[in-house]
């Protein structure tokens, strides 16, 4: 793939220009190697040769994660002996789909994380505690590895966990970088008030946290970005939003104003529920068209995840666009009672209410054939005030309530936590 780490800094209409260039190579490929997207340009009468500009991709129909999990192998464009790495989507929305990666995808996911990191301010100077599975057919675990190791970042692999060996290999190893869910932190936190470890004069001074919102998409901290903060203000945090899918990430530089493009990697659009183009201010589905991938590239994929995005320059520096953080997931809308919620918006004022120690927040189809919300809270605090009290803070901040159910903060800890997960599970969708 062609690297061009400067194309970032240029202006909107030379990132355009270069990016029409890489668009026109993808479709290229994807037409003479991929058998989904060689059916998918004859069934609907495209001459490949016709995409030129990204304004063009308007021609194309979308790609879904339906496509991917009926027709996964023909997405795939080489011969499978030159396969090196294979993982799958996480199956938050359904069934995982394969992803297969060649040796040079291997060198893009390296190149984008590095990318990734230094757009964070890391350096070879920095060493990085990684508190994410490497294993589990996890690409993001490898990815963080890759890239740490492009960038010249030491790296110490504890993976995701067990508070006392983390804290024992920050003490050991100082690192100043960690990569982890950021509700992890706050156990991090938790263990070391617990056990005397003084971590506001600890190495770490950085985290790039995945999984988890760290701001609203209006820039202010969430409430548990707020709670952290709080704790450990010694702490940056950095947030960063990628796909298994996309294989590319969008990462907030020091400006916290966005997660920015690598316009190298990835075309992105955003889309409404009729595939049209939103205008910035308009929430829109992030949908990618990915450059330079050999494997499993994908055309005009649809995410899944609403977004705002910006296109004026940013006060670092670069012109790429740039993505708030994730509103919601467009399969995990809920409609209650007239109100449009999106899960994120509940754990905000869930991760607000002190004796709340965990949570899951489950949705369901009743017997009237509308959504419901079940909230199933772990709290040594089980008394009906303190159900009417959570009720009323949901109906104050987003107009209605769902039922409560108090469980144990261990259950709860169980629930979220299941053997086969490689995230933290806050939302059980039962429709």
């Amino acid at each position: 793939m062609l690297r061009n780490p400067h194309i970032q800094y240029q202006t909107a209409a030379e990132i355009k220009l270069f990016q029409e260039e890489q668009l026109r190579k993808t479709i290229s490929y994807v037409a003479e190697h991929s058998p989904f997207y060689r059916k998918m340009f004859a069934t609907n009468g495209i001459d490949p040769q016709s995409i030129r500009t990204i304004e063009d991709l308007q021609k194309l129909p979308v790609t879904t994660k339906a496509d991917l999990q009926a027709h996964n192998d023909d997405f795939l464009c080489v011969n499978k002996r030159d396969v090196i790495d294979i993982v799958t989507t996480s199956g938050t929305m359904g069934n995982p789909v394969v992803f297969m990666l060649t040796e040079g995808d291997l060198d893009r996911l390296a190149y984008n994380e590095h990318l990734s990191f230094s757009t964070a301010g890391c350096t070879p100077d920095d060493v990085m505690q990684e508190m994410v599975t490497i294993d589990r057919r996890f690409m993001a675990g490898l990815a963080y590895f890759l890239g740490a190791r492009e960038l010249g970042m030491g790296v110490t692999r504890v993976g995701n966990g067990i508070p006392e060996l983390q804290w024992d290999t920050i003490q050991r190893i100082k690192p100043t970088l960690c990569m982890c869910v950021p509700s992890f932190l706050m156990k991090l936190i938790d263990f070391a008030e617990k056990n005397g470890i003084d971590y506001h004069h600890s190495s770490l001074r950085k985290c790039v946290c995945i999984g988890e919102a760290l701001r609203t998409p209006q820039g202010d901290l969430t409430t548990l970005g707020q709670k952290i903060h709080d704790k450990w203000p010694e702490l940056t945090l950095h947030g960063t939003y990628a796909s298994t899918e996309m294989q590319a990430s969008f990462t907030d530089c020091n400006a916290f104003s966005g997660g920015h493009l690598q316009p190298e990697l990835v075309i992105v659009e955003f889309l409404d529920e009729n595939n049209q183009i939103v205008p910035e201010g308009e929430a829109g589905e992030v949908t990618i068209t990915s450059l330079g991938v050999e494997g499993m590239p994908l055309v005009r994929f649809k995410t899944g995840d609403v977004v705002y995005h910006y296109t004026q320059p940013c006060s670092c520096g670069r012109n790429t666009i740039r993505l708030s953080s994730v509103i919601g997931r467009k399969g995990q809308m809920i409609k209650y009672k007239g109100t449009t919620l999106y899960p994120p918006a509940l754990f905000d004022i869930l991760d607000d209410i002190p004796s709340v120690k965990g949570y899951i927040v489950e949705v369901y189809t009743n017997s009237l054939g509308t959504d419901d919300i079940k909230v199933r809270i772990g709290s040594d605090r089980t008394d009906e005030a303190f159900a009417k009290e959570i009720k009323d803070i949901f109906r104050s901040k987003v107009r209605v309530a769902p039922q409560i159910s108090f469980e144990s903060p261990e259950y709860i800890a169980q629930m979220q936590h299941p053997a086969m997960s490689r995230k933290p599970v806050k939302f059980v969708d039962l429709r």
